[in-house]
């Protein structure tokens, strides 16, 4: 075993293992966090066509199965369901598996197949995918990039040193609604601050996955580090939130719908904004509402200042 395939195994090996620590813990977002990442490594490697891999084809498959196992016990954790589909005791029988995975010959334990990996798209792209959408999805827009970067949900900045009379702003995400919030899968936010020209002002950042999903909300509860402070923020400027959820039978993650909060928004305390159809439109030039029902995006907001 070279050394690359043994600090990956343990890589793999530890990853598992918090996840299933915070799974027994009840710590239920961050174990899905966990699952999620460790899944979509090993997809990739299940999936890897580079011929320096140490992995045989069988190896690769069974690699494969545990990722899909990962993201079962995910589906799990995410279900209203009391009844759990996939439990805790079955995901630990694959530890030892993965751990020794080079010598493992022995019929996979579940019956389940490698997934292909997900494929993360920008808001517009997925709509030369989709041939039907509901009456909710679809609409006109523009100013979305051509593509992002395929990022796993969970990729939040602490918040900026204080600076003498600056101004930060934490925007707190509690949930937003949707007529089908409960069919959403690992839904997550993207936040991001755009000038009128849809150019980023801030690293872009996405929040971890859905904290919960009833009737219709989705409810997250994650606050948000202002990566700038309000007052170096140009003018025109805009705080973007775009919906996303995994569509299993297309196989990607798609934007759902998009808000926005201009700059004369920002002050301290709750504040519900409208729902826009996609594409995103970074521009604010064709907005169209998602819906003519009372569903909105909750946010509260903190002022920090020295």
């Amino acid at each position: 075993m070279s050394e690359v395939t043994r600090s990956l195994l343990q890589r793999w090996g530890a990853s598992f293992r918090r996840g299933a620590d915070f799974d027994s813990w009840g710590q239920l977002v961050e174990a899905i966090d966990e699952y999620q990442i460790l899944a979509r490594h090993l997809q990739k490697e299940a999936q890897a066509q580079h011929n320096n891999s140490e992995f045989t084809e069988e190896q690769k498959k069974t690699i494969g199965k545990i990722a899909t196992c990962l993201e079962l016990r995910s589906a799990a954790l995410q279900s209203t369901q009391s009844q759990e589909e996939f439990k805790l005791e079955d995901l630990k029988k694959l530890e030892p598996i993965l751990k020794n995975i080079l010598t493992y010959n022995k019929e996979f334990p579940f019956d389940v197949q490698p997934v292909p990996l997900r494929r993360i798209l920008a808001p517009g792209e997925e709509e030369n995918l989709e041939i039907e959408d509901d009456e909710d999805e679809g609409g006109a827009g523009a100013g979305a990039p051509d593509s992002f970067p395929a990022r796993v949900p969970g990729t939040l900045l602490p918040r900026l040193p204080s600076e003498p009379g600056m101004t930060l702003l934490t925007i707190r995400i509690e949930k937003i609604g949707l007529k089908d919030a409960g069919q959403c899968i690992d839904p997550y936010i993207t936040v991001s601050v755009k000038d009128l020209n849809g150019i980023d002002l801030t690293p872009v950042q996405d929040t971890p996955v859905a904290s919960r999903k009833e009737d219709t909300y989705v409810h997250f509860n994650v606050d948000i580090e202002l990566q700038k402070h309000v007052e170096k923020l140009t003018k025109g400027a805009a705080i973007f939130f775009e919906f996303k959820h995994y569509k299993p039978k297309k196989r990607f993650t798609s934007t759902k719908c998009f808000a926005f909060m201009e700059m004369d928004e920002i002050r301290p305390g709750p504040i519900v904004i409208e729902l826009y159809k996609k594409p995103t439109d970074f521009k604010r030039k064709k907005l169209q509402l998602l819906t003519k029902k009372p569903l909105y995006l909750h946010l509260h907001q903190t002022l920090h200042k020295e």
